[in-house]
C-alpha cells in the first residue's frame, strides 16, 4: 500500500514538473532549425542577391578561419526577451568549433527595432562587446533607420570579420549625438546658440580692441558647437554678420561698454575688472575655475552586445 501511494505521489511530481515546464515554455518564441544555411532571413527584408552574397561569403570566411558567422532576422520577438532569445539560437545552432568556441549570431527583430551580436567564448578577446556596441551603433542602426537592412547587415558582417581580424577600433571617432532625434538636437542647438549670442552681444558693445577680442575668443566655440556639431552655415554666419553689426553699431552712435581694469591702489582687497554702460555698472573679482553548413558545438557566455534604432 505504501508503495503504491509513494508511486503515485512520484507521478503526480513528474506530472506537475512537466506541466510547469510546459507553461514555462508558452510564450518563449521558437527557434528555427538550422537547415543548413548561415543566413536566415524570416522576415523577408533582404534582397535576394543579399543573401546569396552573405552565404557565399561566410561560407569562404568559414573555410579560411573556421570561424562560424550566422544571420538570423525574425519579424518579432513576440514579446521575448532579445537576449535570453538570442542564447536559445545559438545553443540550438551550437555555432563555432567545440574546441574554439568561435561562433558569431547576428540577430534582428524587425518589428522591435532591436538588434544583438552574440559571441562565442574563444572570440569573445577579438570582438569585444565595446567592438558590437560600435557596429551596431555606427554600421547598422544608420542604415535601418534608412530602411536599408541589406546595406546594414552587410555592413556589420564586414565589420564582424574586421574586429576578429583586430582592424576595426572599438574606439568611436564620432559620438552619441547624431543618434539624437532631431527635435532634441536643434533644442541643445538653441541653448547653445543662446549663451553665445550673450557673449557676442558682450563683444559688439565693448569698446576698442576687446570687441576683436571676444570676436577672436568665441570664434572656435561657433565652430565646433554650432559648426561642426550642427551646420556650417551658423559658423560663417557668424564670421560674416559679426562684423558688420559692430560697424553699424559704431556707425549709429550705440553707447559702448567702457572697460576699465582697477588696480586696488593701496587697498587690501584683490584686483577686478568693472564695466559701464548708460550708467549702470557690473563688477566681477577674479577666481580659479553555401555548402551544407551545420554548427560544431562551440560554447556562448552572453558575450556580445545589443543595440536598438
Amino acid at each position: 500500500m505504501q508503495t503504491s501511494v509513494a508511486s503515485s505521489r512520484k507521478i503526480l511530481y513528474l506530472l506537475f514538473g512537466f506541466i510547469l515546464c510546459s507553461f514555462a515554455s508558452i510564450g518563449q518564441k521558437t527557434v528555427p532549425e538550422l537547415w543548413g544555411q548561415r543566413v536566415h532571413d524570416e522576415a523577408h527584408v533582404l534582397k535576394a542577391e543579399t543573401v546569396d552574397l552573405l552565404e557565399k561569403e561566410l561560407a569562404l570566411y568559414e573555410d579560411s578561419t573556421t570561424n562560424q558567422i550566422a544571420i538570423l532576422i525574425v519579424q518579432s520577438l513576440d514579446g521575448d526577451v532579445l537576449e535570453d532569445y538570442s542564447l536559445r539560437v545559438v545553443e540550438k545552432w551550437k555555432l563555432g568549433s567545440k574546441k574554439n568556441d568561435n561562433g558569431v549570431l547576428l540577430l534582428i527583430a524587425v518589428d522591435d527595432h532591436k538588434m544583438r551580436i552574440e559571441v562565442g567564448q574563444g572570440l569573445e578577446g577579438v570582438l569585444t562587446d565595446a567592438h558590437c556596441n560600435r557596429i551596431i551603433r555606427n554600421e547598422m542602426a544608420p542604415e535601418f533607420r534608412r530602411g536599408d537592412y541589406d546595406a546594414g547587415v552587410l555592413a556589420a558582417i564586414t565589420s564582424i570579420k574586421a574586429a576578429i581580424q583586430g582592424e576595426y577600433s572599438s574606439e568611436d571617432a564620432s559620438n552619441d549625438f547624431d543618434d539624437l532625434d532631431p527635435t532634441i538636437k536643434w533644442v541643445i542647438a538653441g541653448v547653445i546658440f543662446l549663451f553665445l549670442a550673450i557673449f557676442a552681444s558682450v563683444g559688439l558693445f565693448s569698446e576698442g580692441a576687446m570687441t576683436w577680442v571676444l570676436y577672436a575668443f568665441l570664434t572656435p566655440f561657433y565652430a565646433v558647437f554650432q559648426g561642426l556639431l550642427f551646420s556650417w552655415w551658423i559658423f560663417g554666419a557668424y564670421l560674416i554678420v559679426y562684423p558688420l553689426l559692430r560697424l553699424w553699431i559704431v556707425k549709429s552712435g550705440k553707447k559702448l561698454m567702457k572697460w576699465e581694469s582697477s588696480g586696488g591702489g593701496g587697498s587690501s582687497g584683490s584686483g577686478g575688472s568693472s564695466w559701464s554702460s548708460g550708467g549702470s555698472s557690473w563688477s566681477s573679482s577674479s577666481s580659479s575655475s553555401s555548402s551544407s553548413f551545420s554548427g560544431g558545438g562551440g560554447s556562448f557566455g552572453g558575450g556580445g552586445s545589443s543595440g536598438s534604432w
